[in-house]
């Protein structure tokens, strides 16, 4: 199997951006003539023109190490466990993040929507759903979108399955995961609520209405993702937190309840 060329690597970054290499050579204050000998492999770009050029497209830093190997540098970005012993400032903030958010939900997740770790809150979510997916790596969306998890008792399912597929499809096309598509193909042949009215093209929006069904009665939140600024560790880049708030005041009581409830001996 042979290596996809550096200069093939990056006009595909900068197809996948939607810039021509006008655009690109003007935004990295290089020459056309430049850009142009690089993509066609006239040119050999040095270890800082890879960098410089996957900054200007925004390319993500597990890419960015594919980009320097096929320049023939060494990867400078680490990647490690989020045990690492390294990264245990890290794992301390993330752990205080979802700990600090309670009596609301909050859990971490890979870029593949893995779950990495969660506070209690998130039992209520669990309720109900078939052991095979809570088996290890438990996949947020999966659990989320499968008829077997939380999916039938989400309310207006519709709408939130429109806004994961939507968020994931972006997603795809900023990072160009195949594990992402792969895993987009499985949730779109899971059978789709009666009447939806899908837009593939429609932009997700910033925050997600959610309300779920539980023992404790209906839950209603919005939900929002956080993310680390500027990592320079690829486990930290790809980490995201997903945090509920209680849309309502009945929200907010049962969550403080439940709270008090796991707090007892």
């Amino acid at each position: 199997m042979h290596a996809t060329p550096i200069g093939s690597l990056l006009r595909d970054w900068r197809q996948r951006r939607r810039q021509s290499q006008l655009d690109l050579a003007l935004a990295a204050e290089v020459s056309t003539r430049h850009l142009s000998f690089l993509e066609t492999g006239r040119a050999r770009p040095s270890r800082e023109m890879v960098l410089h050029l996957a900054e200007h497209l925004a390319v993500p830093l597990r890419a960015r190490n594919a980009l320097l190997r096929a320049a023939g540098f060494a990867p400078v970005f680490a990647e490690r466990p989020l045990d690492d012993p390294e990264l245990a400032d890290a794992r301390q903030a993330v752990e205080r993040v979802l700990t600090g958010h309670e009596p609301s939900p909050a859990l971490a997740v890979d870029r593949h929507w893995n779950l990495l770790a969660a506070n209690r809150m998130i039992g209520p979510f669990l309720d109900g759903v078939a052991p095979h997916l809570l088996e290890a790596p438990v996949n947020v969306l999966r659990l989320t979108l499968h008829p077997d998890g939380l999916a039938p008792r989400i309310l207006d399912f519709a709408e939130l399955r429109g806004h994961l597929l939507r968020r994931l499809r972006q997603q795809i096309e900023a990072t160009a995961d195949s594990a992402l598509e792969a895993l987009l193909e499985e949730l779109s042949d899971y059978p789709a609520p009666e009447g939806e009215d899908f837009d593939p093209g429609a932009r997700a929006s910033v925050v997600l209405p959610f309300a779920l069904t539980t023992a404790e009665g209906v839950l209603r939140f919005y939900t929002t993702t956080t993310v680390f600024g500027m990592p320079m560790d690829i486990t930290l880049a790809e980490l995201a937190i997903e945090s509920f708030f209680p849309a309502d005041a009945e929200t907010a009581a049962r969550l403080r309840a439940i709270a008090e409830s796991l707090s007892s001996p």
